[in-house]
């Protein structure tokens, strides 16, 4: 039987030798779909924003098939909110010893992850709210909202322990805490020591002691 599959897309769908391409042995499936996530984040974070996303953008910079890519993600608003979600990767563990011990881990693990390209989509996404509500109010749902609940939990514990006060405002609180962080904007980067400023700073506003 013939392939009918045009020798373009054929190499570009499975050319280890390509730019980029994962060492050989890693499931085809598993490098596209790295190949997809990258290039996603790669336009997102370009001067052009949301408006530069596209799958036909995607699949051209990461040399696979549109048909790849939908197999994976719907529309264009998944793939993005997908790749958003990978680019920030798992939160820490949290030591679990005080509640200065965990928002400690949280902010230092902010400041790390806070690039350059991580921040810009941050910003392109969210100064294209107006244009892509429904883009933003998904990256809010399943990226943002799920990092805001660790914070709440720690400080909710905080308050069960007495750590903190107990008429602590938990979601004032954590809006304090994760919009220091959107206070300095790429490229300007944070002040030596900003996690442990931010954390004893807040802290000495809603202590106990």
């Amino acid at each position: 039987m013939t392939d009918s599959k045009p020798a373009a897309r054929r190499s570009a769908d499975t050319d280890e030798s390509r730019p980029g391409a994962a060492r050989p042995g890693r499931p085809r499936s598993e490098r596209a779909e790295k190949a997809i996530l990258d290039a996603t984040i790669d336009l997102l974070a370009e001067e052009s924003g949301v408006d530069g996303v596209s799958m036909e953008a995607v699949a051209a910079r990461a040399g696979v098939a549109k048909t790849t890519i939908y197999r994976r993600w719907p529309n264009k608003e998944a793939l993005i909110v997908g790749a958003l979600g990978e680019l920030k990767g798992p939160l820490p563990e949290l030591p679990g010893t005080t509640v200065r011990d965990d928002l400690l881990t949280l902010a230092r693990h902010m400041s790390v992850e806070r690039g350059f390209k991580a921040s810009r989509c941050f910003w392109n996404v969210v100064g294209g709210a107006e244009k892509y509500p429904g883009l933003y109010e998904r990256y809010r749902q399943h990226v943002l909202n799920p990092r805001r609940a660790v914070y709440r939990a720690v400080l909710r514990r905080g308050m069960e322990r007495g750590e903190l006060r107990g008429d602590l405002d938990v979601d004032v609180a954590v809006a304090m805490l994760v919009g220091a962080f959107a206070y300095h904007k790429p490229p300007d980067p944070l002040p030596d020591g900003f996690a442990e400023k931010l954390v004893d700073t807040f802290l000495r506003g809603v202590a106990t002691d």
